[in-house]
């Protein structure tokens, strides 16, 4: 009797070991034992491999667009994905925290949009200790161990901006800039795009401010409204992200000008941001392809767990629209609502 009792707990001992190992690894918890870097064996053993996303909001209705890619994408790649990110984009604490709570879950791989480039870099070494590849997307970290970034040129995007509106003011005249960060390479990028191409190319157009509203609508409305009174011959306004041009929008709405008087050039898209198009009190803005991006970023963290060589900038492109081509097919095909 001792002697079958010593077997059979032995062997409930090595099955519990089996089972730890799995939810240690990278697959989900019904996967069989695996190697130290949890992706490779996870596959062989059919589970499906858990790739954990980290993004730098979640209000916004940019970041649903992506979580909608990456879900998407995850599920044509038979993964599972978890998508989060933190209430506003100025909670770097909060999204660090998240990043270190999906590290300690030891997901086959990770992907990453950073909020603050250089907050990020000991999380990301400590992820690369655990042998957790992490692919980012929107915003690198200043780090090298992102082994690739999707998302769109910024500075190119930003040059297009400034050429539109250079031309919707008659190349000349004052402008200003209400960007979403000063910290996060979206944001510089973003910010000096338009302001770089705007000197190179459109010297008579001067850019007689530039405030951060956080990509907060409410914050960058306040700013918007303060702009204008200071500068009382002011021609338009280039907002960097969807809530810095809805504050920018609420503003001249709240002022009651005319639409047209004030030219808004604003970033991504958004109902609120297409109705304004609409409406006339809104000129244009750049979309980038959020759908895009979720679903370049699950499939390099896919192509990473099998070990295969990335690019180092995935370029997800972007488009100029206003009332002219918001139905082409080209266009529709970016915008989210």
């Amino acid at each position: 009797m001792k002697g079958i009792r010593k077997v059979a707990l032995l062997a409930v001992g090595i099955t519990s070991a089996i089972a730890l190992s799995a939810c240690a690894t990278g697959a989900t918890p019904s996967a069989a034992p695996a190697t130290s870097d949890g992706a490779s064996s996870a596959a062989a053993s059919g589970a499906k491999p858990y790739v954990a996303l980290v993004s730098k909001g979640f209000q916004h209705q940019f970041w649903q667009a992506v979580k909608k890619g990456a879900e998407q994408k995850a599920k044509e790649l038979n993964v599972d994905i978890t998508f989060e990110g933190p209430a506003s984009e100025s909670e770097v604490d909060n999204q660090l925290n998240m990043l270190q709570t999906a590290i300690d879950k030891k997901p086959a791989a990770i992907g990453y949009a950073s909020l603050d480039p250089k907050a990020c870099v000991p999380l990301l070494d400590q992820a690369k200790a655990k042998g957790i590849p992490v692919v980012q997307f929107d915003a690198a970290c200043d780090s090298p161990v992102g082994l690739t970034l999707a998302a769109t040129d910024g500075k190119a995007a930003a040059a297009l901006a400034a050429d539109k509106m250079a031309e919707l003011i008659g190349d000349k005249g004052k402008v200003a800039i209400i960007a979403h960060s000063q910290i996060n390479q979206t944001g510089v990028d973003r910010r000096d795009g338009f302001a770089n191409q705007m000197k190179a190319k459109h010297p008579n157009v001067e850019i007689v401010d530039v405030q951060y509203g956080d990509g907060d609508h409410l914050k960058s409305a306040d700013i918007a409204k303060a702009m204008l009174a200071a500068n009382a011959d002011l021609a338009g306004i280039y907002a960097t992200n969807e809530g810095s041009a809805i504050g920018a929008v609420d503003a001249a709405n709240e002022l009651k000008l005319q639409p047209g008087k004030l030219k808004i050039v604003g970033f991504d898209s958004g109902k609120a941001q297409i109705d304004a198009i609409k409406s006339g009190i809104m000129a244009g803005a750049i979309t980038q392809n959020p759908i895009g991006i979720g679903e370049a970023t699950v499939q390099a963290a896919v192509d990473a767990i099998a070990g295969k060589q990335l690019p180092k900038f995935i370029d997800t492109g972007f488009f100029w629209y206003d009332k002219t081509n918001l139905e082409d097919p080209e266009i529709a095909a970016v915008l989210y609502q």
